[in-house]
């Protein structure tokens, strides 16, 4: 009878451990090596979506080529000339602010600060975003007022915080450059130089601007011992328990969709409405886009208004639910309320979990900095 009963008691302290192990969701590292070591996603564990993305989710992977419109189609010879002139200062008024002065390739094709400086020296309102894969979007700026970009060259270059230049005085500083008219020719057909030119060809220019292959690309390809445990951890939490797939989903990692994360900062002298300038709609009020994670350990600081100065600080802030406390102080407008993301929920995750996420970031981001060399401008 005691025997009995000592077996019966030792079983049910198996159960519990037992339940207890499957409750702490074990790390299956060589069960998820083996699964995620391929470019099929439908062999990859199941992730944790919310139902309002199920419907046109398309999951992470390799990146395909970048499309160019029909109206402006590659050439070489229109991307070297793009390429000089995102590098040429003589397109802004004082003669002194280039393309590549808020979006320099060393500094992640942003500038490496929280807000970017343009003529006199004035502070704009957000953080110069990264060009990285600009050419996957499908509308530009945090908040997508551009359409295109070839529309989106006109809004820095006419800017009075940016390049402060109006379209007529830019065409006329090239025109003035001889060097030019060659170029303009061998990639339009003939040498005249519009407006509509210099946007199509730094537009031609920038679509060419892609990450290097990552150690998560070659790993989903194939080579399994091309992610550390840790990046294979990161990768499945990534999908499930952090639930960044959610927003971060595509090769892109991008959704390309505006969402309130919390970070409208509302009542505060850094206040941004965000897309509910284009929308007109309260759901839009503190919606940013989307930005792709790839690249994203060389791109800080991070978030529209760059007030987050490691990846550890926008982690920890999606794993609390991303809270925005407002001011008691500030009087809120019912029609101009923020209204959060119902995606965002306390995550619970573990410092190790944190880590591994952080860890799996690495894996999507190239080791060093793009070098580009500053080419001969034209004389």
């Amino acid at each position: 009878m005691i025997r009995r009963v000592l077996v019966f008691g030792l079983l049910g302290v198996v159960l519990i451990l037992l339940a207890f192990v499957q409750d702490q969701d074990i790390p299956d590292i060589a069960l998820w090596r083996r699964l995620y070591a391929s470019d099929d996603s439908r062999q990859w564990p199941t992730p944790h979506l919310d139902d309002d993305v199920k419907t046109n989710f398309v999951d992470i992977g390799s990146l395909p080529d970048v499309e160019y419109p029909l109206d402006n189609p590659f050439s070489k010879e229109k991307s070297a000339l793009g390429k000089l002139l995102f590098f040429d200062p003589r397109l802004s008024a004082t003669k002194q602010l280039a393309c590549a002065s808020c979006h320099d390739p060393q500094l992640g094709w942003g500038d490496g600060k929280s807000l970017a400086n343009g003529h006199n020296r004035r502070v704009g309102k957000r953080n110069a975003m990264t060009l990285y894969n600009v050419g996957y979007y499908h509308t530009f700026f945090w908040d997508g007022r551009s359409p295109s970009l070839e529309a989106q060259v006109l809004f820095p270059l006419t800017d009075s915080v940016e390049m402060n230049t109006a379209p007529e005085v830019a065409v006329r500083h090239i025109q003035a450059i001889a060097g030019y008219r060659p170029l303009f020719k061998s990639a339009f057909g003939d040498s005249t130089i519009s407006i509509s030119r210099i946007q199509q060809a730094i537009a031609t220019f920038e679509r060419g601007i892609r990450s290097y292959n990552s150690k998560f690309d070659r790993f989903i390809k194939g080579n399994k011992d091309a992610m550390t445990d840790d990046e294979v951890w990161g990768l499945h939490l990534f999908r499930t328990k952090a639930r960044c797939i959610n927003c971060h989903n595509t090769p892109l990692f991008s959704d390309n969709q505006f969402h309130n994360d919390g970070q409208t900062l509302y009542g505060t002298r850094q206040q941004d409405f965000g897309h509910y300038h284009i929308s007109g709609k309260q759901e839009d009020i503190g919606a940013f886009r989307t930005p792709s994670l790839r690249e994203i350990t060389l791109t800080g600081p991070w978030m529209h208004h760059g007030n987050f100065p490691t990846l550890l600080d926008v982690v920890q802030l999606y794993n609390l639910g991303n809270p925005e406390p407002i001011q008691r102080s500030v009087t809120i407008d019912p029609k101009t309320k923020p209204i959060h993301s119902a995606k965002l929920k306390k995550l619970n995750l573990t410092n190790e979990e944190i880590n591994a996420v952080l860890k799996f970031l690495g894996a999507i981001s190239s080791s060093t900095q793009q070098r580009i060399a500053m080419p001969k401008l034209p004389e």
